[in-house]
């Protein structure tokens, strides 16, 4: 059963990363998942606390601690379950160069950008609109750009949307 469903994964990621060459994907993928990285999420909920007030302020808290909290079991999980990436054990997949070396299980990019918006939808549901296709773009771009398999993605936006509802329901 566990080889039917590497079966299944390997070409669910290849149906996605096979499109790696088009210009016009690889300028959007390239760029829209550098916002579930550090930088930018960490960047993002701080300034969000800064400029906030009252509930909203409240909402980025949330998100905050949800994006500190979560990449604690992020870090343990790679030590746990050391998956190499798709482009190293996946013949013909494409990469972008210099790619990342630590281990594939799960996705922290997908786990960041989840775990900073579910607090802002649980609070403001008419964000949905906007922020889920973003998330949903970063979680894909990581599969696209020949870094994760789609269940270390799937893991993450599971990581993340956890604790972004406990953290939001434990402060609001």
């Amino acid at each position: 059963m566990l080889r039917k469903w590497y079966e299944w994964e390997c070409k669910l990621f290849y149906s996605i990363n096979r499109y790696f060459d088009q210009k016009w994907l690889n300028t959007y993928f390239r760029s829209i998942t550098h916002v579930g990285g550090a930088t930018f999420s960490i960047t993002s909920v701080m300034l969000a606390i800064w400029l906030l007030r009252d509930e909203w302020r409240d909402t980025a808290i949330a998100s905050a601690i949800a994006l500190a909290l979560s990449h604690i079991p992020v870090a343990m999980m790679k030590k746990i379950y050391p998956r190499k990436r798709p482009y190293i054990s996946l013949y013909k997949t494409k990469v972008t160069k210099n790619p990342l070396t630590d281990h594939s299980f799960p996705s922290g990019h997908t786990t960041a950008i989840f775990s900073v918006i579910v607090p802002f939808l649980l609070y403001a549901p008419s964000l949905t609109i906007w922020l889920l296709p973003i998330a949903c773009s970063v979680a894909i771009s990581r599969i696209y750009l020949g870094l994760h398999y789609p269940s270390d993605v799937l893991a993450g936006c599971m990581l993340g949307t956890l604790f972004g509802v406990t953290t939001f329901s434990a402060l609001m």
